[in-house]
């Protein structure tokens, strides 16, 4: 399970990682990762629904449409990426905001499969090794 404070559930802030953040697609899957907003001049959070003090930790949504599969493998879809994306949030930077949308593949595809292209994309947007 995925920590309340990792999941992403407001409808603007998956719209904000969608719209204005980075993508990288995979067979199974494709990543969008915003990464925090960067501070303005006079020291404040530019994102209005920062907390303020500290920055918010990295916070993750999940897409999974009908296409994927019925209700059974949707939501087998959506266990395996949150239990994925929990061990991987150490390597989010504070504050990002991650949206990961399953493509119609995922529903047949192994916890492996999905994995590899979870980091394979992942790695991409972070710019680690390729």
């Amino acid at each position: 399970m995925l920590p309340t404070e990792n999941r992403l559930r407001r409808r603007e802030d998956f719209a904000a990682a969608v719209r204005r953040g980075r993508r990288a697609g995979r067979p199974l899957l494709v990543v969008h990762l915003r990464r925090a907003s960067p501070r303005s001049d006079s020291g404040e959070r530019t994102d209005p629904h920062a907390a303020g003090g500290d920055t918010p930790p990295a916070r993750a949504g999940f897409v999974v449409s009908k296409a994927v599969g019925n209700a059974v493998v949707r939501n087998l879809v959506k266990r395996r990426l949150r239990h994925l994306v929990r061990e991987r949030l150490d390597v989010l930077p504070p504050g990002s905001l991650m949206v990961i949308r399953a493509l119609p593949g995922a529903g047949e595809a192994d916890h492996d499969r999905l994995a590899r292209d979870l980091d394979t994309a992942l790695q991409r947007l972070l710019g680690g090794p390729s």
